[in-house]
């Protein structure tokens, strides 16, 4: 499964140093203008010690973590869905699995903010609100496209398009009432849910509020401004978190050694790319699961609650036609036993069918038919 977090923000909010920090890109910062100047693109590979522990113990010759791809876009400025987003930046918006938010919080004199003030809350309301306007502005377009088309069709296709049109009307109401639309996904029906993915809608998308810290605020005054900006935005579908955009940056230029000695003197306990992915990952409702052996160990990325013979066309498409039944080891009991011969004599190994649920870090090996 391929994932894709798209990083937006006001102009001059340090989105690209943070894009640089998760990535451990050299993009150029500070000369990133225009809603469709051509965005920067990096893959990363997942960091997770659960894989890394299994390539211990199984010594395969390749290791093969999942991974994620970040989009850095152009600033979002105020008031540019009243003009209208260019074709390419909604787009890149409308592609993504997710949306990361990246709010200034450090000052910095040589680097002004576009609202000569510091003000995340100000900020995140302003991007926002931006995002529901664009939203708002594409369902007006549809209901009139749709009130066009009503009169000439007949049977089936009208009946599907009625529907339509009162999904669109309901996603108007929720528009106007500043509500974003991921806020009632739950109490749609799956036909008008699926209708609903057709269109990329920006404020359906789960969204990630990373404040971007400055030096000064790592530790408690960082934690205090997480914990207020989480009291008033986080809410289902939205999570905030936190990194010092720079600091993160110069981290991942250094070699190993030096950069853990630095995290060390500043008070920093992990790495902003492992907790953002983390975040994100949680936030998208994605795990993984892992196939091991003296050839490969590989993490795969499943949404939670998908089931073994789902989690097998991840793999491949022929796996999952041809599903027999899945071989299931518990990453903990495997560990704890020490091997896979030694779960297997502790009764630890399981068979599982089509239905089983995969669980987060379960060791699999599916046998189909050809």
């Amino acid at each position: 499964m391929s994932t894709k977090l798209v990083i937006i923000g006001l102009p001059s909010s340090g989105k690209t140093t943070v894009f640089n920090a998760l990535t451990g890109s050299e993009a150029e910062t500070g000369a990133f203008t225009g809603d469709a100047a051509e965005p920067n693109l990096a893959t990363v590979k997942v960091p997770d010690a659960r894989l890394d522990r299994l390539t211990e113990m199984f010594r395969p010759q390749r290791r093969v973590p999942a991974d994620v791809q970040y989009l850095d876009v152009a600033g979002i400025a105020k008031g540019i869905a009243e003009k209208g987003m260019s074709g390419a930046l909604l787009g890149h918006l409308g592609q993504a699995d997710a949306l990361v938010l990246v709010v200034r919080a450090f000052a910095d004199e040589n680097v002004p903010h576009v609202e000569e003030s510091i003000d995340p809350a100000r900020d995140i309301e302003t991007l926002t609100l931006e995002l529901l306007f664009s939203d708002l502005a594409a369902v007006e377009k549809r209901l009139e496209r749709i009130k066009s088309q009503l009169p000439k069709l007949s049977g089936r296709e009208r009946e599907a398009t009625e529907r339509e049109r009162a999904l669109m009307e309901r996603l108007k109401s929720t528009l106007e009432a500043d509500t974003p639309i991921r806020e009632i996904l739950p109490e749609l029906d799956p036909e008008d849910e699926k209708t609903l993915r057709g269109f990329g809608f920006l404020t359906a998308k789960p969204l990630l509020i990373l404040l971007n810290l400055g030096e000064e605020q790592l530790g408690e005054t960082g934690e205090r401004l997480i914990a207020d900006i989480a009291a008033r935005f986080a809410r289902p579908g939205v999570a905030v978190d936190a990194l010092a955009g720079q600091i993160e940056m110069e981290i991942g230029r250094l070699e190993p050694a030096d950069a853990e000695e630095f995290m060390r003197d500043l008070g920093i306990s992990e790495s902003g790319l492992d907790r953002v992915i983390r975040r994100s990952f949680a936030l998208l409702g994605l795990m993984p699961f892992f196939t091991v052996g003296p050839d490969e160990c590989r993490a795969w990325t499943i949404r939670c609650g998908a089931s073994a013979v789902e989690s097998a066309g991840e793999i491949h498409s022929d796996i999952q036609r041809g599903f027999i039944r899945a071989e299931v080891v518990g990453y903990d009991d495997l560990i704890a036993a020490g091997g896979m011969a030694e779960v297997k004599k502790l009764g630890k190994f399981r068979r599982e069918g089509k239905e089983y649920v995969v669980q987060d870090g379960d060791i699999i090996n599916f046998l189909f038919n050809v």
